[in-house]
């Protein structure tokens, strides 16, 4: 009887508690703890542990025991992924750790304009603070094997739009993801190509949007512009392109093209050498290689900017020599 009596004291005592307890970790758990907006990094290697430290050390006032067991219960110790997160004021213990089981970190942003050279792109990418730096520019070369392309060049290889990242991912993975969209976009739109372009594979597509893309932002002017190129090719005429011109120049280029430099024997000066460049010359986006692969069919071989952003097409030499009188000489 005796016994009984303990026993039954014992389970009573046991039951407040576990009542008590899950009362007081409920209130904890709902309970607000980020005063102001807070911004805490998990880094690589970090434990659960350290996040608390590091979470208190920011005035966010978690309770290390009743945390701990519930980060424990969601397995959140050997889940903790890598990243910044932005903590919103107001927020309680429960609403950080499901931040954190979720793994919503803060996403940064980086622009590639269509247009841009490689150069352009990766200075860009080099003065970003929240990438992680791997490459130098000795170390280029090496690039294109670690994202996966069979190509010595990089120019041109990868595709012109805004990328959302997590802090300290690296130039390498941002890169590759750059790379993987451009191979997507050019071999699908390669097999919609028009018949009797002259073009043997998608990286010849490639170049020829890259020309297109550097002769003009106006879009309804795309189609045309490669339709001079596709009929250049076609006939074995030279394409005369001066952006091709002032690729091969390089750090010569300062804003002018004389008559000694389209003398000037590079393997980008197309009004020397026959057909295209050996690589393209600048980051083409999806509209440029639509029209590289789908030009007009008039009969234009000509055209002159008009200074307004707009060219004068013409489909004979006497015709294009008026034009350029008009608008240039």
């Amino acid at each position: 009887m005796f016994r009984s009596i303990i026993a039954f004291t014992l389970l009573m005592v046991l039951g407040l508690v576990s009542i008590w307890a899950g009362m007081h970790y409920q209130l904890i758990l709902k309970k607000p703890v980020v005063m102001t907006e807070t911004v805490i990094e998990i880094k690589k290697g970090d434990t659960l542990e350290s996040v608390v430290k590091n979470l208190r050390a920011q005035q966010v006032t978690v309770n290390r025991l009743w945390f701990r067991l519930f980060a424990y219960r969601k397995n959140l110790d050997h889940l903790l992924k890598v990243g910044e997160y932005v903590l919103a004021k107001g927020s309680t213990a429960a609403d950080i750790l499901q931040q954190l089981t979720d793994g919503k970190t803060r996403k940064y942003s980086i622009t590639f304009p269509e247009g841009w050279s490689f150069k352009q792109m990766f200075n860009t990418i080099k003065n970003n603070p929240n990438l992680q730096h791997t490459l130098t520019d000795n170390q280029l070369e090496d690039l294109m094997a670690q994202i996966g392309s069979d190509k010595n060049h990089p120019e041109g290889l990868f595709f012109p739009d805004t990328y959302f990242f997590e802090k300290n991912t690296s130039d390498v993975d941002l890169l590759k993801r750059a790379h993987d969209r451009m191979q997507a976009v050019l071999n699908e739109e390669w097999q919609k190509r028009d018949d009797g372009v002259p073009l043997e594979n998608p990286y010849e597509a490639l170049i020829l949007a890259s020309i297109v893309e550097k002769e003009t932002g106006a879009g309804e002017e795309r189609r045309k512009i490669a339709g001079v190129f596709a009929r250049r090719l076609k006939k074995g005429m030279l394409l005369q392109t001066d952006p091709t011109v002032i690729y091969g120049m390089g750090d010569d280029y300062h804003g002018d093209i004389r008559h000694k430099d389209l003398r000037e024997p590079t393997p980008y000066n197309t009004y020397i050498i026959e057909g295209l460049p050996p690589t393209p010359i600048a980051m083409p986006g999806k509209q440029a290689i639509v029209a590289a692969l789908h030009p007009d069919n008039s009969d234009a071989l000509f055209f002159v900017a008009r200074g307004n952003g707009r060219h004068a097409f013409s489909s004979t030499l006497a015709e294009h020599e008026k034009y350029v009188d008009q608008y240039q000489r």
